[in-house]
């Protein structure tokens, strides 16, 4: 038999295999193919069905649309069953995505124990409220403890393990093992580590004076004002009252094609007393020495793979995953320079970091030289980390960010103060430009090297774009040129160890900055390393995110309010998780990031859970390892086209 008969036989039999299931399994077979879809092999696709509408994971403002419209043009009057041929006849769209998202959960303090009660150790005498009567917590130990409920699930407390005494106490939901019938809480002799595992805490004494402004920023402020001479603010404002008119200007194209004299902008120092100073008497070195480049601590970042600062779902328990999968740079998430001047609690949390994180930056975001200087040196002095980073990425709308990029004064002032303050190293982190057809971040490369960056990050897209379209590694690689010696860190659409390989040698950057990529599969770390496809295995993904909770009541708490905390950053990883498609699914690996997966079962239950895009089986993935959402939680996604199913 010739080799082409076999060949003719082999198809016949495949051909008739398809035909045979679907005759048997019509729901299976998917005719139209779509070249932005991702090709999944055919026994695992799914037919495209009419999905129902979830009205529990709708906005307040949604549903009100929804109740308002005329439901009798509808086929079911039910708002459980709406589809979204039902939305078209009511002529509402449910599109984007939710805005000003409320919390999930919200905690009546009325009905938790005072703190000065909650972590009472056997022999030790309960402290006294401060606040008694007039404090709105409890204070009967004996009859909180007559209404403690069990363990909501098994396994014991993560933190009376580790450290070998929970913070929580009284109040944890896993405290079986270490909490008594008469309300102590039992210390563990034999703790898995000795000593805290998280730095970067803003202790009281630093918060008052942050607050009541006493703290000494003198080196910060002088340094800001030598730098911020010879600009005109008022060129500044005028053009930024333009842009937010909606008004272009001459300025502005000066500024985005990069012309010398695009120089201008001093920023005035915020609240500042203009009052002439004249100063008499010797001049400190702490006055006029600043620290020469070859003297600053020097990070060797070539061939490292860089965690992104991610708003919300990069936080510390997500990065400490990471890190034992392999990332070699962690970064916290973006926090606002003048709340961290304030003292503000909410922003210094983002701070912090765990003692696995061996090379960590703190990510900072502002407009003026004066706070962003005032920042940089209350973060060296206060806390412990290896660099920091200013952000010019965000495509926020306040002249920080990506903003920031075209304000040549603000910016050349900003990154002067800080990289001559510091004597740890300073990075940026930039898109391509504010416009996509007026690139200039090649120019501001080279300049950012002249003012004293250590490295800078290039987006590969425009302000204009945020996150649509293929990120550009050909004008990556511009920047690289532009830029030498300095190091340049590319990032964008990076899911596989094939990717990482092209952009580099497409590029040349030093290394590459991961962020979605990282949060739909965080293995990704170590399929770059180990330069495989990683077909991980439902039960292996399912054992991460568990890790991922038992890190998330270490940092966040083991009580009613920290397990919730934990489950609500759950559910944000989820709406990037469910979207990895496992390699053993796909007709040719590996996963692409700008192709949509159609509908598709896993090779198991939990793989096809896992894949869910509707988020009310995340939350039930989330109770398999928190225990029962509680009365009153509500979910609202960040997306509208999570809440089908």
């Amino acid at each position: 038999m010739s080799e082409i008969t076999e060949i003719q036989i082999k198809k016949e039999k495949e051909e008739e295999q398809i035909k045979n299931e679907s005759e048997i399994h019509p729901i299976k077979i998917k005719k139209d193919i779509d070249s932005n879809e991702l090709q999944i092999k055919k026994e695992y696709l799914l037919s495209i069905r009419e999905r129902v509408l979830c009205t529990e994971l709708l906005s307040e403002k949604d549903r009100v649309l929804i109740d308002g419209a005329d439901n009798s043009k509808s086929k079911e009057n039910d708002t459980n069953t709406i589809q979204k041929e039902d939305l078209k006849l009511m002529s509402v769209k449910l599109k984007g995505q939710n805005k000003k998202r409320p919390p999930p959960m919200r905690f009546d303090i009325t009905e938790r124990i005072c703190p000065s009660l909650v972590d009472v150790a056997e022999g030790e005498e309960p402290k006294v409220c401060p606040y008694h009567p007039t404090c709105r917590y409890r204070h009967d130990v004996v009859e909180y403890m007559k209404e403690r409920k069990p363990d909501v699930l098994l396994g014991g407390c993560p933190n009376y393990r580790s450290t070998g005494r929970c913070s929580r106490g009284i109040s944890c939901l896993f405290g079986d093992e270490h909490v008594t019938s008469e309300g102590k809480n039992k210390i563990n002799p034999n703790p898995n580590s000795a000593g805290s595992e998280y730095f970067n805490f803003l202790s009281k004494d630093l918060q008052k004076s942050l607050r009541k402004k006493t703290y000494n920023f003198k080196k910060a402020e002088s340094l800001a004002k030598e730098n911020n001479k010879g600009y005109s603010y008022s060129k500044d404002k005028k053009e930024k009252d333009a842009e937010t008119n909606g008004k272009s200007t001459s300025v502005n194209v000066e500024t985005i094609k990069g012309e010398p004299n695009s120089q201008s902008l001093e920023v005035e120092e915020p609240s500042a007393k203009k009052i002439k100073m004249e100063i008499t008497g010797p001049v400190t070195d702490e006055d006029v020495i600043t620290l020469k480049p070859e003297e600053k601590k020097k990070i060797d970042w070539r061939g490292k793979l860089y965690l992104a600062p991610l708003t919300t779902v990069g936080n510390l328990p997500f990065r400490r995953l990471c890190k034992t999968l392999g990332a070699d740079i962690t970064c916290g998430e973006m926090a606002m320079a003048e709340t961290l001047v304030g003292g503000g609690q909410q922003e210094w949390a983002l701070v912090r970091k765990h003692k696995s994180e061996d090379l960590f930056g703190v990510q900072i975001c502002g407009a003026n030289p004066y706070i962003l200087g005032k920042c940089s040196q209350l973060l060296e002095e206060n806390t412990e980390i290896d660099f920091i980073d200013l952000n010019l990425g965000c495509p926020i709308d306040m002249g920080a960010g990506s903003g920031l990029m075209r304000r040549r004064g603000p910016l050349e002032s900003s990154i002067k103060t800080v990289s001559q303050l510091l004597k740890i190293p300073f990075t940026v982190k930039m898109r391509m430009g504010v416009y996509t057809d007026h690139p200039f971040a090649h120019q501001l490369v080279e300049q950012c090297r002249d003012w004293g960056v250590s490295m800078v990050t290039v987006h590969g897209r425009s302000r204009e774009q945020r996150y649509t379209r293929l990120a550009d590694w050909d004008y990556i690689g511009d920047c690289v040129k532009a830029a030498d010696p300095m190091p340049i860190f590319g990032n964008g659409d990076l899911m596989s160890y094939e990717d990482y390989e092209r952009v580099v040698d497409q590029s040349g950057v030093a290394g590459v900055m991961i962020a979605r990529g990282a949060l739909i599969k965080p293995w990704i770390f170590t399929e770059i390393k180990e330069r495989r496809h990683w077909d991980i295995s439902s039960s292996e993904r399912f054992q991460y995110m568990k890790d991922f909770c038992n890190y998330g009541l270490e940092h966040w708490g083991s009580d009613s309010q920290g397990v919730e905390r934990t489950r609500r950053f759950l559910l944000e990883w989820q709406s990037f998780a469910h979207r990895y498609v496992p390699v053993g699914l796909l007709e040719r690996p590996p996963q692409k990031m700008n192709l949509r997966p159609p509908p598709f079962q896993g090779r198991d239950d939990l793989e096809t859970l896992l894949g869910s895009p509707n988020a009310g089986d995340w939350v039930k993935i989330c109770e398999m390892f928190l225990g029962p959402a509680p009365d009153g939680f509500n979910f609202l996604p960040k997306h509208k086209a999570n809440s089908w199913k």
